[in-house]
């Protein structure tokens, strides 16, 4: 059966407000969701999502039942660092694909939550699925945060969106870069492969990456780096490292091993990018909150390798 919300006439605060907007801020509701929802036809009187609303409007919102996830559920190990009624926080494995996708139906991390939180779920955009509000690429490991429910979820991507949540990086880069340093540069698909993304001079989105130098790796011939994200871009931190000349270790989309290099490094099987630290508000608590993962045993084994070279 479906659950009808008929909102509060908008208030002289709340006029002007896009309608997607001010159904989110009624509802609880993600705007993602909401999108949806007024795309499909669900919202009455039938408006487009950027429709600034007028004083005293009402407005219905016709929620359908949620329909059946399209990925099945796997019993698949997860590593929890944090989990309530709201979120859910863990260490995901290089190697695991978070979202299937061609090539990758199964052993997805989406895959894995539906089966360890079955109906609590977030439900966004009418599909019982995960609400994942940020990503990291397939073969780089480390802190995750998901909503299990729409009020988080709108709530943790509002953060993201005014990029006030903290993220930090540990990678490994060929050669010594400069001790500390911003990189800024919009980032956007290359016009030369549709498949990478670049720093491009026109278009693209706007990036900011700090990193500092922790310590030299195998005599110069790499380093272990932090990263603090003021943006959360595709491929952000491999793009700006490769752009100042400094590619990550095992990135063989954005760079290949400079002559000279151990073997140790250019085995390495994946890009060596961990997201060691992750800090946000709870939203349910309206308090700070922060999450570290270790270092992987693939990349702590090359900092003890080195330490031996």
């Amino acid at each position: 059966m479906n659950d009808i919300i008929k909102t509060s006439p908008v208030s002289p605060e709340e006029q002007g407000l896009r309608l997607d907007k001010f159904l989110a801020s009624a509802t609880n509701l993600s705007r993602t969701r909401i999108a949806a929802l007024i795309a499909q036809g669900f919202v009455k009187p039938s408006l487009s999502a950027d429709t600034k609303v007028a004083l005293n409007q009402v407005f219905e919102i016709t929620i359908p039942p949620a329909e059946p996830a399209i990925p099945t559920a796997e019993e698949i190990h997860l590593d929890i660092l944090y989990e309530d009624n709201d979120l859910i926080v863990l260490n995901k494995p290089a190697g695991m694909v978070v979202h299937p996708g061609a090539g990758n139906t199964t052993g997805t991390l989406v895959n894995a939550l539906l089966a360890h939180c079955g109906d609590s779920l977030s439900g966004i955009g009418g599909i019982k699925r995960p609400g994942i509000v940020h990503r990291i690429d397939k073969d780089t490991s480390g802190v995750l945060v998901i909503a299990k429910n729409d009020f988080t979820h709108q709530a943790l991507s509002e953060q993201f969106s005014v990029h006030s949540i903290k993220r930090i990086y540990q990678a490994i880069v060929y050669g010594i870069p400069p001790v500390s340093g911003t990189i800024n540069g919009n980032i956007g698909r290359s016009s030369f492969n549709r498949q990478k993304m670049a720093i491009v001079s026109h278009g693209g989105k706007p990036a900011t990456t700090h990193y500092h130098l922790i310590k030299p790796l195998f005599n110069g011939k790499a380093s272990l780096i932090e990263c603090q994200l003021e943006t959360g871009r595709t491929h952000q931190i491999r793009v700006h490292m490769t752009s100042i000349k400094h590619p990550l270790v095992g990135d063989a989309t954005y760079g290949s091993p400079p002559k000279g290099t151990p073997d140790i490094l250019k085995l390495f099987p994946r890009q060596a990018l961990h997201a060691g630290f992750l800090g946000f508000i709870h939203p349910r608590f309206n308090r700070e909150v922060s999450f570290s993962a270790p270092l992987p045993q693939d990349m702590d084994l090359l900092l003890k390798a080195s330490d031996v070279y």
